[in-house]
């Protein structure tokens, strides 16, 4: 399911999400139920969207977690498409703005680093990844997140239309590698059957149904007969078998991916020198 931000009232949502207007007070002490706000809605909501995924997420659900109806969200939440931006922007606070474990003047490093974080970042948040980037939120924590990648691109050294096209070819690599992750983790729980079971059925019906198949698919079952992949880095320590192969072969991608990239990058630095 894929879902398209910025769906709500343009002033309206973006003054949610820049705070632009002061929300309404709050009551503190015994008495009545304290009164909502945005931050409690959008809160209640992430969780929501955390433990039971997109599907689930309606303002009555919202306001059954807070213990309202969901008439009383709308008070300070118009509707479910702004407090979709506003959840998306608000879990964005939770990237790094600035790396320095890093030496500034080390662009790979901190690149790696970055790119780990948002890879983890949407790991936790998965829901995240069915919010489309044709139509960016707009907030301020997303402006945050991407002044940084440009901030760390920076110290390439290369041009502004460079740096442009970087932006929008890292970001995608690690939501997709992200979206791998997510998935892998995810398929058993939702199709009832390991990752294992799932191989071995469909494996030896391929070979029943295909008996042509290294003929018909010579590159792909080449490759295969050349030898296993690099193995994952942390493979036969202590705890890495806990890790489902799917996802240990995902983040291996990952890592090799983002590898190839960034000698891209560098080749770019030198040959423009």
């Amino acid at each position: 399911m894929v879902v398209f931000a910025g769906q709500g009232d343009p002033r309206r949502s973006l003054s949610l999400l820049w705070r632009a207007d002061a929300p309404p007070p709050t009551r503190g002490g015994p008495g009545p139920k304290p009164r909502l706000s945005v931050d409690a809605i959008v809160a209640a909501a992430v969780a929501l969207a955390d433990e039971e995924g997109m599907g689930a997420l309606s303002m009555r659900a919202v306001g059954d977690r807070l213990g309202r109806t969901a008439m009383a969200l709308y008070t300070y939440v118009p509707g479910k498409s702004e407090l979709l931006d506003l959840m998306y922007d608000a879990v964005h606070a939770e990237l790094p703005t600035a790396y320095p474990e890093s030496d500034p003047a080390d662009w790979r490093a901190a690149l790696t680093a970055w790119a780990g974080e948002v890879l983890e970042f949407h790991v936790r948040h998965p829901w995240v990844l069915q919010v489309s980037q044709a139509r960016p939120v707009l907030g301020p924590h997303e402006y945050a997140g991407l002044d940084t990648l440009v901030t760390l691109l920076r110290a390439t050294g290369l041009e502004a239309g460079v740096l442009r096209r970087l932006v929008g070819t890292l970001f995608p690599f690690v939501r997709g590698s992200a979206q791998a992750v997510a998935d892998a983790r995810l398929a058993a729980a939702a199709t009832g059957s390991s990752d294992e079971e799932w191989w071995a059925a469909r494996s030896a019906a391929l070979l029943e149904l295909v008996p042509d198949f290294a003929e018909r698919f010579p590159a792909v079952s080449g490759l295969e007969a050349e030898g296993p992949a690099e193995p994952y880095p942390d493979e036969g320590t202590e705890g890495a078998e806990a890790v489902p192969y799917p996802e240990r072969e995902a983040r291996e991608t990952f890592r090799a991916g983002l590898g190839v990239l960034l000698d891209g990058i560098e080749a770019a630095r030198v040959g423009r020198t």
